[in-house]
């Protein structure tokens, strides 16, 4: 016998990093990460791919695969294959929009449910074992599964906030990579009290002056430029932020600042692509899933 099952979670910006408190705030944007799973009767190892790049470390969705297995104990093999239109070791939550799209979709080959936040907690483990991770990004995972704005206590596993804001999205993703086992922790809990100020922000729903007080400390903590902040900030853009440990930035905006802010980031001497998104309040999906256009 051959099961198949497919499901798509989404990538996510970020408002608070929860590295200096363990708390953290993000927000799910339009841009997916689709998995496929395919299951046979031979019970053995899981497979994974990760599509356009042949040489990737595909622990953490094999992790994902065998871990739903394992809970309803059913003792299959077989392939997982990702997709994503999320640019990888970006700060934009690619590794938890696998872990989540990995899950669902072998849930949607098995024909079985989880509750939401247990999923949630499955791709966590998933990515802590697989080393992807050093706080667990509760605050990424639950933005990529659940969308809209998330308000999340890392340490104690809580969902603490979630609500629905319509915004337009712009990111500069830098060409090059940064992934977050190599972060300074040291450096990033040493800008823990004034985090503390931004995550009060976030809980009382003020989600831009909350990312945007969020870029700056963690730009200085991690050696990042702030010129990106600062020129959203010239055009009247209230929340701009690192998003995770970087390397892109995000910022919420209109369509005037949109194109004003694209033209702002293009013109500074810093090889990457520019992306147009939105907010996107409706989650991850299983079952029958097709890219945008």
């Amino acid at each position: 016998m051959v099961a198949k099952g497919s499901a798509y979670a989404l990538g996510a910006g970020t408002v608070i990093n929860a590295i200096a408190t363990w708390k953290g705030a993000a927000f799910g944007i339009d841009l997916k990460t689709f998995a496929d799973v395919e299951l046979t009767d031979e019970a053995g190892s899981v497979s994974g791919t990760i599509h356009g790049m042949p040489d990737a470390d595909t622990q953490l969705i094999e992790r994902s695969v065998s871990y739903v297995l394992e809970h309803f104990g059913i003792e299959m093999g077989g392939t997982v294959t990702t997709r994503s239109e999320v640019p990888l070791a970006s700060g934009l939550k690619s590794s938890s929009a696998a872990a989540n799209a990995s899950i669902l979709a072998t849930l949607d080959a098995i024909g079985e449910e989880l509750d939401p936040f247990e999923t949630v907690k499955m791709g966590v483990r998933a990515a802590l074992d697989s080393k992807v991770t050093i706080t667990g990004a509760l605050d990424d995972a639950c933005a990529s599964f659940y969308g809209g704005f998330v308000v999340t206590d890392n340490k104690a596993m809580e969902l603490l906030k979630r609500t629905e804001h319509e915004y337009e999205v712009l990111i500069f993703a830098p060409d090059r990579k940064s992934f977050s086992s190599g972060t300074n922790v040291d450096r990033s809990r040493m800008i823990a009290p004034w985090v503390d100020m931004a995550f009060d922000l976030s809980m009382e729903g003020n989600f831009e002056k909350a990312m945007t007080l969020n870029g700056f400390l963690y730009c200085g903590a991690l050696g990042f430029d702030t010129e990106f902040l600062m020129r959203a900030l010239e055009i009247g853009v209230e929340g701009v932020t690192l998003s995770g440990t970087g390397p892109s930035f995000v910022a919420l905006v209109n369509d005037e600042q949109a194109g004003m802010l694209e033209d702002a980031w293009k013109d500074y001497n810093v090889s990457g692509n520019v992306i147009r998104t939105k907010v996107n309040n409706s989650g991850a999906h299983k079952g029958a899933c097709h890219e945008t256009a």
